[in-house]
C-alpha cells in the first residue's frame, strides 16, 4: 500500500505555518483521510472565530475543501469524528452539521474534550472514498 500527500490550497500552508506536524490531507488504498480540521478561514488560512455555529460552518466548509482537493466529495464520507471543547454544543453543532449531511450521513463519533491547545471550539475530521 502506498499513501499519497494530498496539498490543500492554502490550509496546507496553514498548518506549516502554525508548525504543526501534519498532513491536512492523505490518500491511501482507495481512502482518504482529512486530519482533524479546525475552523479554518479558507482565504487566510487563519482560524474563524465566533460562536459554536459559526465555527462547526467553517470547519465542515474547511473539510469540504480538502475533500475536493483530494478529488473527492461530502457525499463519499464514510466516518466523521468531531471534537468539540463543550458536550454542551452538541445540538447546535447537529443544526450545521444536519445541512451538509441531509440525507444518509456517515457514520458518525462526538468526542467532548478537556482542553485545547488553540483558540477555536470544534475539530471534524473524515474518512472518505477516493
Amino acid at each position: 500500500m502506498s499513501k499519497e500527500i494530498v496539498e490543500v490550497p492554502v490550509l496546507s500552508e496553514g498548518v506549516r505555518r502554525v508548525g504543526v506536524p501534519l498532513s491536512m490531507v492523505t490518500r491511501a488504498n482507495g481512502f482518504v483521510f482529512v486530519s482533524g480540521t479546525p475552523p479554518f478561514d479558507l482565504e487566510t488560512g487563519g482560524f474563524v472565530k465566533g460562536d459554536i455555529e459559526v465555527q462547526t460552518e467553517a470547519s465542515l466548509r474547511a473539510l469540504q475543501h480538502c475533500l475536493e482537493s483530494a478529488g473527492t466529495s461530502l457525499d463519499k464520507v464514510v466516518m466523521v469524528r468531531i471534537y468539540a471543547a463543550n458536550a454542551g454544543f452538541y445540538g447546535a453543532i447537529n443544526r450545521v452539521y444536519a445541512r451538509f449531511f441531509p440525507s444518509s450521513p456517515p457514520s458518525r463519533t462526538f468526542v467532548p474534550v478537556a482542553s485545547w491547545p488553540m483558540e477555536f471550539d470544534i475539530e471534524i475530521e473524515c474518512i472518505a472514498l477516493a
